[in-house]
């Protein structure tokens, strides 16, 4: 059985810091194949206003852990206070280490073989 976890696992309401105490839970499920993670709802979480760079680590950590076919992104944006276009840019203009076929993955190729729909 696969599992997904939503929103790198840190519930509704919590910011940092404490929100990445939920990422380093989070993290320990890396070395299972079948769990994957969305990040949702990153700007949900920072510390800071656009770009987030309070959660740039986080999503290196995660991405380094759980790699580009099992981490996806998501906006999340019912229940967030930014723009859809700052969560896109978040991840398509702000994380220098993500580009090319990884950035394609991250944005929806991965999740699309991950759940079936290739």
């Amino acid at each position: 059985m696969r599992l997904l976890i939503d929103h790198m696992g840190v519930p509704p309401f919590v910011k940092l810091p404490e929100a990445a105490v939920c990422v380093a839970a989070l993290l320990r499920l890396a070395s299972l194949p079948n769990v994957a993670v969305k990040a949702t709802a990153v700007p949900g979480f920072a510390s800071d206003t656009y770009p987030f760079a309070s959660t740039h680590h986080l999503l290196r950590q995660v991405f380094d852990a759980f790699g580009t076919e099992r981490m996806f992104w998501g906006t999340d944006i019912a229940r967030l206070n930014v723009s859809w276009l700052e969560c896109v840019d978040l991840f398509v203009t702000e994380l220098d280490w993500l580009q090319g076929a990884n950035l394609d993955a991250m944005m929806g190729g991965a999740l699309r073989d991950w759940i079936g729909w290739t």
